[in-house]
């Protein structure tokens, strides 16, 4: 039987519609947090959540675009009147942007990418952190990747964005630690999830191939990840704070 120590306690997961968010808010709940499910596909994202309480778990559904400032603001505010606090934050909506060379990125792929995975997180954290900081404590994850912690050809618009995510990652750990909230984020590496199989539709041979490149010979799961989401919200993870973890089968190893 799974461990309820989040019992009592509330946790807000973007991108939750699917892949890692969809899995991290199982988890959350499974662990017994009530869990805000949070993005922009309704449909998806109300799956989520009806999981959840198949399972036994608690779990409501807001939608929210991430990049914009307004509806961020609105989430929390949504979350506050319905459970007036918020302990565990998990900013993982993002996009992808792969194999595009930087001479042909357009602006709007710049913006597009750099609006979701980079400004989505810290407008998430600029409206969450306010109410950590009137209850004194919490714990917040961003979905950072290998990207953001290496170059990688034909992907410059999304491993700039990862590495924002790093950086805020770490800043926002320097600001808030003496305040009693922990900010860590999680790099995935290659997870077989929605967000890469589009790219794989276009290029099938490339789905074996990349596999060999990692060195357990296997792409994750949304779980394995979700279970490293989960834990930097425990008790067990009271000294991590500003990591960005891998959870990329040695990918970064190299």
């Amino acid at each position: 039987m799974e461990d309820k120590e989040f019992s009592g306690k509330v946790a807000l997961v973007t991108g939750a519609a699917n892949g890692i968010g969809s899995a991290s808010a199982i988890k959350f709940a499974a662990k017994g947090a009530k869990v805000i499910c949070s993005d922009v596909n309704e449909i998806s994202g109300n799956k989520t959540v009806s999981k959840i309480i198949g399972n036994g778990g608690s779990a409501h559904f807001i939608r929210a675009d991430v990049s914009d400032g307004s509806e961020v603001k609105a989430l929390m505010e949504q979350i506050i009147k319905s459970h007036n606090q918020l302990d565990f934050a998990f900013n993982n909506a993002g996009i992808g942007l792969f194999d595009k060379p930087i001479d042909q990125c357009t602006e709007e792929d710049y913006d597009k990418v750099m609006n979701i995975n980079s400004k989505g997180v810290w407008l998430c954290m600029k409206y969450e952190i306010p109410i950590m900081l009137e209850q004194q404590g919490g714990c917040i994850v961003n979905t950072a990747s290998q990207a953001g912690l290496v170059g990688g050809a034909g992907l410059s618009i999304y491993v700039a964005s990862k590495h924002a995510v790093v950086g805020f990652t770490q800043s926002a750990a320097l600001e808030y630690g003496a305040k009693g909230i922990r900010i860590n984020s999680v790099a995935p590496g290659i997870i077989d999830t929605q967000i890469n199989q589009p790219f794989w539709d276009d290029h099938p041979e490339l789905y074996e191939e990349w596999k060999s490149t990692v060195p357990m010979k296997r792409y994750g799961t949304a779980e394995e990840v979700a279970e490293m989401v989960v834990w930097l919200c425990t008790k067990d993870a009271s000294f991590v704070h500003g990591a960005t973890m891998p959870v990329d089968a040695g990918m970064l190893a190299r």
